[in-house]
């Protein structure tokens, strides 16, 4: 199998990560915020893992994706179900995954 990388010149592409930083298009963010090719959201208000509420999962749910990466930051946990039914609700798949992970994954 040949792996290649691909991107289209207005595709957000994240190129660097590390403890408390996520650079996307060589653009570093310290904050919380969601990685579409076609749309960069910097003031997503779900600002924590604790802080994180079942609202914020149904505006990502209003996005209509297949499938959301979710990190949680420097360690791997999972949003309790209640918060997680919006996207179960409409069928949109999620992978939780500590922010490293959701990065080398995107």
């Amino acid at each position: 199998m040949k792996l290649h990388l691909s991107q289209s010149g207005n595709s957000h592409v994240i190129t660097g990560y590390g403890e408390g930083y996520v650079e996307v298009n060589r653009e570093r963010h310290v904050r919380s915020l969601v990685v579409m090719p076609e749309r960069l959201w910097t003031d997503w208000s779900a600002t924590t893992f604790e802080a994180l509420a079942a609202s914020h999962l149904e505006a990502l749910a209003a996005l209509g994706r297949e499938v959301i990466l979710l990190g949680t930051g420097n360690l791997l946990r999972f949003p309790r179900p209640e918060l997680m039914r919006s996207l179960n609700q409409a069928g949109i798949g999620v992978e939780v995954m500590d922010v490293p992970a959701a990065c080398r994954t995107y």
